[in-house]
């Protein structure tokens, strides 16, 4: 178990880490530090899971369920959930809500564990998809680490890419997701919409759109502060439930296979990863390269790479060790050979895009 120092250490340095990202969470961390009460809630969480954003993310989930009616003095410091945020000290209506939920805050502490699923990354992938489709033409999408899906329904939103122009898929949807993306360099926007004709999510534990509570959870992992992001993924999701999003759950190594040669049948391959595999240990890092490379000398493959190389050092981009922010990438298997090409880097939520090819 870790102990309640080093709690208070871990909430001690999230203030310094997420003061610029996360205000509201910096300025609770800290009271947080020195308050064991509220530090000795997270032991009910399994240690790799004993982190300050899980609690936060708890606590979030329970504001935004309608059935707690009595969070509303917490809530009001919270930007995504009023018009007009609190500017008092958050901390005594937080300190509250936790003791007076502790049962429900340790059933979620439990259970659960932080999930994302951004879907503003869909914006760097557009560009990498409309070159992959002026090569080969009709895609065929593989969403490894799907989460809910939302990146799959990446033809319905709309990109506003400055300078660029517009890529707008949007008409029909439920309500329109615009995703801002700034441009550096020169990045090849498409004229319209990459034509992926079909897109398949895989995933170890996927959210299924339709389940109220599991939304809700990913809605809790977004920080309030960013209450743009958390509005377009309340958006994102109703537009994939509208149209009907292919997750799969199964392992990343052991079914990505299986499932790009089902996809492989209706048109050109491509297996898509944003900040995926950093989540996997670095040997099975390797063999999903293998199971790869083992299809790409049989047929050809693309797979678009948005990773860090810092956190993702054995795969095949051309990229040093030590880059800590977003590669994008293509790998291309082509008459049964493998090619690499360094196409940008990325902000790790798509709001810009520095092309360097």
């Amino acid at each position: 178990m870790v102990d309640l120092d080093q709690l208070a250490g871990r909430f001690a340095r999230f203030v310094d880490t997420t003061r610029a990202r996360a205000p509201l969470y910096a300025r609770l961390s800290a009271p947080i530090s020195t308050d064991p009460q509220l530090l000795a809630l997270l032991h009910h969480a399994p240690e790799t899971q004993q982190l300050p954003v899980l609690l936060f993310a708890a606590v979030h989930d329970l504001l935004l369920d309608s059935d707690q009616r009595d969070g509303d003095r917490l809530r009001r410091h919270y930007p995504n959930l009023t018009d007009r945020p609190d500017a008092g000290d958050p901390f005594p209506a937080f300190r509250d809500f936790c003791l007076d939920h502790a049962d429900q805050l340790a059933g979620l502490l439990a259970t659960r564990h932080t999930q994302t699923n951004e879907v503003g990354r869909c914006a760097q992938f557009v560009p990498a998809l409309g070159l992959l489709a002026a090569e080969v033409g009709s895609l065929a999408m593989v969403d490894v680490g799907t989460s809910a899906g939302l990146n799959l329904a990446l033809t319905h939103y709309r990109y506003d890419y400055a300078p660029g122009g517009v890529v707008d898929g949007s008409a029909g949807s439920p309500v329109t997701v615009v995703l801002p993306c700034a441009t550096r360099g020169e990045p090849p926007i498409p004229a319209g919409m990459p034509p992926v004709i079909r897109a398949v999510g895989l995933d170890a534990n996927p959210i299924d759109v339709g389940d109220v509570d599991a939304v809700r959870w990913l809605e809790a992992c977004v920080w309030p502060d960013q209450a743009d992001r958390f509005r377009r993924l309340v958006d994102a999701v109703e537009v994939a439930r509208a149209a009907g999003v292919d997750v799969r759950a199964g392992d990343a190594v052991d079914r990505v296979a299986m499932v790009i040669e089902e996809v492989a049948a209706v048109a050109h391959p491509v297996v898509v990863t944003s900040w995926a595999l950093n989540y996997l240990p670095g040997p099975r890092r390797l063999d999903f390269v293998a199971q790869l490379d083992r299809l790409g000398r049989t047929g050809d493959l693309s797979w678009i790479v948005a990773e860090s190389p810092q956190q993702t050092p054995e795969l095949p981009v051309p990229a040093t060790p030590d880059e800590a922010i977003t590669v994008l990438s293509v790998v291309r298997w082509r008459g049964g050979r493998r090619s690499a090409r360094r196409l940008a880097t990325t902000h790790p939520h798509g709001y810009w895009l520095s092309w360097s090819t």
